[in-house]
């Protein structure tokens, strides 16, 4: 099977928007960074109304590789896809990763985030990554067992992941 539709999820810092355009560039198909569509200037969110029918217009194309967690909506978005690629890396990992990214980036703009949402270091947003794997992973596990139609990578190291992306 041809993969045309392909969510990329995991912790922040994981490396999912890198990985992301990769897989896009190597299958030619269009990323949609969901941070980029979700965050409105200012780091502001959208009412919940707004984006539900943003993530369903956005999964009507037939082609796309999107990265982002979003768990509230990602039994929608399985539903449409035809691989899911996790990258359930360690939170000290993740975490290293977006201090990295905060001291490169710090007070500009990121091209996978929406405009207006300069990059900054936020203590709230630190434990949010420290806490994904009690917040989030359990509920990304029951998700995925209930979708086993669906193609899934499940990859704990970055190597794997690239060796993985290689052979697309």
């Amino acid at each position: 099977m041809s993969m045309q539709r392909i969510l990329v999820i995991g912790n922040c810092g994981s490396g999912k928007s890198t990985a992301s355009v990769e897989i896009a560039r190597r299958l030619k198909l269009p990323v949609i960074h969901l941070d980029r569509e979700f965050w409105k200037p200012g780091w502001e969110q959208p009412a919940d109304s707004e984006w539900e029918a943003s993530v369903a217009r956005l999964l009507e194309a037939e082609h796309w590789v999107i990265d982002g967690n979003y768990t509230g909506s990602l039994p929608q978005r399985i539903a449409r896809a035809d691989c899911v690629v996790w990258l359930d890396f360690p939170r000290l990992f993740c975490m290293g990763q977006v201090l990295r990214r905060v001291m490169r980036h710090r007070g500009r703009e990121r091209a996978d985030c929406g405009a207006g949402c300069p990059e900054r270091f936020d203590l709230a947003f630190l434990k949010w990554v420290w806490d994904y794997p009690l917040r989030s992973r359990g509920r990304t596990l029951e998700i995925l067992a209930a979708n086993t139609h669906v193609e899934q990578h499940v990859f704990t190291t970055r190597r794997e992941l690239y060796e993985w992306i290689s052979e697309q």
